[in-house]
């Protein structure tokens, strides 16, 4: 929590909340306080960088680790995204080495491999697909937009139950040390799924270029969610 103001509502539901902002200059607010009987972790801070802002992502994160490392916390769970793969990339698994090309998967790359490797924790990391459930539907921001590129490249979508579960499996089967691709194993067309969608919800479907067969897309699917927690998709895209 980086704003007082939200974390006074929320303490004021009775929840124990702590504000804590992570700079390139260091890390400021009650860091140890919050980690005083921490064991377990999750953390799920995104690098914010679509706005090519030029912060260093990198640098923010190793001062929130180093706060960690003073800890008493074993145990990380580091939510990262698909998008460290490159489209170029094609079908991927958790045996293929992401190959990140824009400035911020490089970053997310880099700052997984800083908590992957930190000495004296066990850390897994989970690259979830791009989140849908409840309100959160993509199509709403791709409805009556034209000329879209992509279209036949595949989604790779994760609904926001399945984001939940396969964390809470990860935690009570203290499956720590690994890498799980988090996307539904599904992946319809966005050109087919978008407009799908877009019908469902009463919406001016997107319209995609037809001039991009050969664009190059990406795949994400795990081999590690059930062979090693044994996790099955429970919600439909």
């Amino acid at each position: 929590m980086t704003s007082q103001r939200k974390a006074t509502a929320l303490q004021q539901s009775g929840i124990d909340t702590y504000v804590i902002n992570s700079t390139e200059d260091g890390l400021y607010g009650a860091a140890q306080g919050f980690l005083k009987k921490v064991d377990t972790l999750i953390i799920m801070i995104p690098p914010g960088l679509r706005r090519n802002t030029g912060a260093d992502y990198v640098l923010k994160m190793s001062h929130l680790l180093t706060e960690i490392l003073k800890s008493k916390v074993a145990n990380i769970v580091f939510i990262s995204s698909t998008s460290v793969y490159d489209d170029t990339q094609g079908k991927v698994t958790e045996k293929q080495v992401p190959l990140p090309r824009t400035q911020a998967a490089k970053q997310l790359f880099q700052v997984e491999q800083l908590f992957f490797n930190a000495p004296g924790i066990k850390t897994t990391i989970v690259r979830f697909g791009g989140l849908i459930g409840g309100a959160r539907q993509p199509v709403k921001h791709l409805a009556g937009r034209t000329d879209l590129d992509g279209g036949n490249a595949p989604v790779n979508l994760i609904h926001k139950k399945d984001c939940i579960g396969i964390i809470s499996s990860i935690i009570k089967q203290d499956a720590y040390g690994h890498i799980f691709n988090a996307a539904h194993p599904n992946h319809p067309k966005k050109k087919e799924y978008y407009t799908q969608k877009a019908k469902e919800l009463d919406l001016i479907a997107p319209r995609y270029s037809v001039s991009e067969d050969d664009m190059p897309s990406k795949q994400v699917d795990s081999i590690h969610l059930e062979a090693i927690i044994g996790y099955r998709f429970k919600e439909m895209l």
